[in-house]
Order: C-alpha cells, then sequence, then structure tokens
C-alpha cells in the first residue's frame, strides 16, 4: 500500500473552551471523531480540551475546517448533527437558524441543483425535506440579495379552491392549507423579522389559484405539493418565472389528491420538460427520510404494497 508523502502530511491543533463544548462536539463516546477519521483518513487525537489532527495536508484542512464550522455552531447554543461533518454543505439563513445542512447524499444533490439550476422539481415521498430545504434556499437567496422577494404557493385542493364560501378573510380561510410553508418559516425566521417581510410583501404565501396573471420577475418562487396541481395549474405556473427568478416544485406523486380522472401533471412534466435545458429533476427516496425512523418504514411498507398491486394487475 503506498504511504503518503511525509513531505506533504501535516499536524494542526483546536482548542476548545470547556469540557462542555468537548463533549458536545466529540459525540457518544467520541463516534464524531471516529467518524471524521473513517470518512478522511486522518488521525485524530483527543486530550482534554484540545484536538490533535494529522495526516495528509489537504484532509487535515477539510477535517479542521468542518470541526470548526462545528463548533462555531455550539458555542452559538444550537443544536450539532454528526450529519454535518458527512454532508458539510450549508445553507446561510438568518440570525435565528445560522445555517441549514444536508442529511443525506440525496438532499446535499436537491440543494445543489438549486443553486445551478433555474427551475428544479424535487419528487419523493414525505419526510425528505422537499420543502423545508426549498424555503431554506429561497431565505438563503433573499438574504444575499439574489432575489427581491419570495413567494410561496400550494394548490388548496382540500378547499376545491372555492375559498369564497370559506368563513373570514383571504389569509384566515388559506392558513390551514399552507401551514406547513408557516411552519418553514417561523423555524428559520424571528417572528418579528418574518412578520415584517410579509407586511412589505417581500415574502407572499399564496394559493395556486391566485398566481394566474402574474409575472414574477427577481424571485424565488416555491410550488409545494406538486402532485395536487393540475396539468392547466401545472402550465400556468410555469409560464410565471420571470427574469431573475427560480423556481422549485415540490412534490410526492404517490399522494395525490386529484380525481382519478384527473391528469397528475407533477407526472406529465417529467416527460415534457425533462430534455430541456436549465431543468433538473431530483428524485429523493426513502433513504433522505429525515424524520422518525418510523417513518421511512412506513414509506417502505406502503411501497412495497403498491408494487404488489402492479404485479398483480399485470397478471
Amino acid at each position: 500500500m503506498l504511504r503518503p508523502d511525509p513531505f506533504l502530511c501535516m499536524n494542526k491543533e483546536l482548542l476548545l473552551e470547556n469540557n462542555e463544548e468537548a463533549r458536545s462536539l466529540f459525540g457518544k463516546y467520541d463516534e464524531n471523531l471516529r467518524l471524521l477519521e473513517e470518512k478522511l483518513g486522518v488521525t485524530i487525537t483527543a486530550r482534554g480540551c484540545k484536538l490533535s489532527l494529522s495526516g495528509e495536508e489537504e484532509k487535515v484542512k477539510e477535517s479542521l475546517n468542518l470541526l470548526e464550522k462545528a463548533l462555531s455552531l455550539v458555542r452559538k447554543g444550537e443544536s450539532f448533527d454528526k450529519n454535518l461533518l458527512l454532508f458539510p454543505d450549508s445553507i446561510e439563513i438568518s440570525s435565528k437558524r445560522t445555517a441549514v445542512f444536508p442529511r443525506s447524499k440525496g438532499q446535499r444533490n436537491y440543494l445543489k441543483a438549486m443553486e445551478r439550476y433555474d427551475l428544479v422539481i424535487s419528487i419523493g415521498p414525505a419526510g425528505t425535506g422537499k420543502t423545508y430545504l426549498a424555503v431554506a434556499m429561497a431565505l438563503s437567496n433573499l438574504r444575499q440579495a439574489k432575489v427581491q422577494r419570495i413567494i410561496l404557493t400550494r394548490p388548496a385542493i382540500e378547499a376545491g379552491e372555492k375559498l369564497g364560501f370559506l368563513p373570514g378573510d383571504l389569509e384566515e380561510k388559506i392558513r390551514p392549507y399552507l401551514q406547513p410553508l408557516y411552519d418553514a418559516l417561523y423555524d428559520m425566521l424571528r417572528t418579528e423579522e418574518l412578520k415584517r417581510l410579509f407586511a412589505k410583501r417581500i415574502i407572499e404565501i399564496i394559493p395556486l389559484a391566485y398566481m394566474r396573471g402574474r409575472t414574477l420577475n427577481n424571485s424565488f418562487i416555491i410550488l409545494d405539493e406538486g402532485q395536487n396541481a393540475t396539468a392547466e395549474q401545472m402550465k400556468m405556473f410555469l409560464t410565471r418565472l420571470g427574469f431573475d427568478s427560480k423556481a422549485v416544485i415540490t412534490g410526492d406523486i404517490t399522494q395525490s389528491d386529484l380525481l382519478s380522472d384527473t391528469t397528475i401533471a407533477l407526472v406529465e412534466i417529467q416527460t415534457l420538460l425533462k430534455k430541456i435545458t436549465g431543468i433538473k429533476f431530483i428524485y429523493l427516496t426513502d433513504k433522505d427520510i429525515v424524520r422518525h425512523p418510523l417513518v421511512r418504514e412506513i414509506v417502505r411498507a406502503y411501497e412495497k404494497n403498491i408494487r404488489s398491486e402492479s404485479d398483480k394487475n399485470r397478471v
């Protein structure tokens, strides 16, 4: 086996302020350090509040950079997940939540796609972070002044899109159907800041039916629950995209609430748009689920049942 050139080897140290920092950073039985050693092929030795790293120069630098990022989260009192060491790419958002980072390879590919493409279509089961990561990327783009506003929309299919028959003003009518989008925003921004952005219409959350007739320039637009959009609605949404804008469509094609004889646009566009440059399809799977471990098993059980029914129908 080839040994690294000793002249390319490096030794570095990282000093921590106290034992509490060390416990948070190292993980149970130093599992985070062992994970980093295995991933990058470096040697990490912990003595009290001091870490010593040795190995190839580039690997040591990368390891030190990851540990310093993790330590900055610990010092800000934020939860630190060992996935940061596995998938280090992060999105800078706000003062409330300094960063959001992917927890799987699929999520990492999703983030990279949103950085590189003007239209990203993310398809996958519940719990894979489709909506949450899209909202995080939108806020990051707003923070960096890459866009001037954020538009979040969903088909309000549960209300039959006939919101005029529901009690209350427009916001009271649509709030229940758009709540997941509000939840993501409130998790990432302070309440006062979010209220200010809503008041100035820098962030808008509206039903898909209310998008008709608009042209959205300098915007980050997210269509959530895309599996509930009809073909007509999807075409209408896609043609809202203006100059210097980005759009993300998310959905789970196994959970459409459309009538059985209605075309599911999220299925249709996989054929219609697949050859267009500038559009990227991202497919997330049960391996990307980041909720309770039972969610992954539930999704797999349903998928197994669907495959079984499909096989019966072929016979």
